[in-house]
């Protein structure tokens, strides 16, 4: 119990460093010492803090970064097109345009997840799509507090874990169990419906109340006030035809998913990932070369900022999924792993449970499911669950605890729209913790009675 909660502090204080913004690449070495001289004094091993960093915390990082670099690299160099364009933006403006003025909230939800589904990384869109939404937001005269929840539920919810989509957290299942991105089709599309819908019926609720509350866009009460610059519109923008924007992101869904490709087993397959993105790419610097002002020399500077982009990404993920690494070598977190197999639960529960559990600790769900996964694999087998069900109920429950008040994902979005915590926390919790719970209990009664 002592060692259980020696991992507990390590999160809490994972947490509040996170929150005070220290840097991904101090904090996961640190807490990881600290993990280390705690562990080794209640194991009463002798103290090896290099031993653990070079023999543990690195050996997992940099196995993340040999089997993910280039799904982020591949993410990274899309999204620097399309935000370099105006791409993303003509999408974005195109679906806002619909709603006129209403439903503004869900509708920017609406517009992230379009964007990310199509295999734009989230990171990206944050930017991308902040203007946009702080333009309708103005215009609807709605609270500044909903807009990180609104760009962040399209980007972590059911566009993370949909049947089909390229995420991160939908790949890394397919490399670890040999699923598919479709895994548990039927399922898994009623529950990301269902998550789609309540997060939707959420951000409406909340945008009316906060309104008939006397919320409104311009809102003294804020800590952080918007300069004249950021209050400008830019409406006359040119950017290119939606329709345009849309065929590379479309063209990556199908090469990624359908079954068109011959494999060395005489079955056919969609393209890995990392191709099927890599086809967009080209399409889209095709399609929309005259939109970047400079030619050539102007696109090598986008795809060096896209690039540049990916090794941040993938190395702040990487890091922390080091300090997962020592977390399950300890004693602590086999004594919790085995306490939870004693407990009689359902399969998938015990699933849920520990890949949140991981993700919560490692402030990432990519991070957290490659912990949980890499040490419970075969553990996850031997319940005898369909991997189907371990992949999709995985891919959801990763998207729940990562988004504790420390992720980092939270912290730069909160920075970019200005606002704290106290401010627009509550609506981020709602959206991605406990209705991506919700999913998992609807995707878990599904699947259970499918398999019955």
């Amino acid at each position: 119990m002592i060692g259980i909660l020696v991992l507990l502090i390590a999160l809490i204080l994972f947490g509040l460093l996170a929150f005070k913004q220290v840097s991904a690449l101090i904090l996961a070495p640190l807490v990881t010492v600290f993990v280390l001289v705690c562990t080794s004094l209640l194991e009463g091993q002798p103290l090896d803090i290099l031993g653990g960093l070079l023999d543990e915390f690195m050996p997992a990082a940099a196995q993340y970064v040999s089997d993910y670099f280039m799904v982020f690299f591949m993410g990274a160099l899309f999204g620097a097109v399309y935000q370099f364009t105006g791409a993303a933006k003509s999408i974005a403006r195109t679906l806002s345009g619909a709603c006129h003025g209403k439903f503004v909230a869900p509708i920017i939800m609406c517009i992230t997840g379009i964007l990310t589904y199509g295999g734009i990384s989230g990171f990206v869109v944050f930017f991308v799509v902040y203007p946009i939404a702080l333009q309708m937001f103005r215009n609807a005269n709605l609270t500044r507090r909903l807009i990180p929840a609104a760009i962040s539920a399209g980007c972590w919810t059911w566009s993370m874990y949909g049947p089909g989509s390229p995420s991160i957290q939908n790949v890394i299942p397919t490399r670890v169990l040999g699923t598919t991105a479709f895994a548990a089709f039927g399922p898994s599309l009623v529950a990301t419906i269902a998550s789609f819908v309540m997060i939707f019926v959420w951000l409406e609720y909340r945008s009316r109340s906060f309104t008939k509350r006397g919320f409104f866009f311009d809102d003294p009460r804020l800590k952080n006030q918007l300069t004249e610059e950021e209050l400008q519109a830019s409406d006359d923008e040119a950017l290119p035809n939606p329709v345009i924007a849309f065929i590379p992101i479309l063209l990556i869904l199908v090469l990624y998913n359908a079954p068109i490709f011959p494999q060395a087993d005489g079955t056919r397959a969609g393209l890995p990932v990392e191709a099927a993105v890599f086809v967009g790419v080209v399409v889209a610097t095709l399609f929309m070369f005259r939109w970047v002002k400079g030619g050539v020399s102007q696109w090598v500077q986008v795809f060096n900022k896209g690039a540049a982009d990916s090794g941040v990404s993938i190395l702040n993920t990487a890091i922390v999924v080091g300090f997962g690494g020592v977390v399950q070598n300890t004693q602590a977190f086999s004594d919790l792993v085995e306490g939870l197999k004693t407990l009689e639960m359902n399969p998938l529960v015990f699933v849920m449970i520990t890949v949140a559990v991981c993700a919560g600790a490692c402030g990432s769900a990519s991070g957290g499911m490659s912990v949980a996964f890499n040490a419970l694999k075969d553990t996850y087998i031997s319940l005898g669950a369909s991997l189907e069900d371990v992949h999709r109920i995985g891919a959801i429950a990763a998207g729940t605890l990562d988004t504790l008040p420390h992720q980092g994902a939270q912290i730069t979005l909160l920075n970019i729209c200005k606002l704290t915590h106290k401010e627009a926390y509550f609506d981020i919790a709602i959206t991605q913790i406990l209705i991506p719970f919700i999913t998992c209990g609807i995707f878990i009664v599904l699947a259970t009675l499918l398999g019955v």
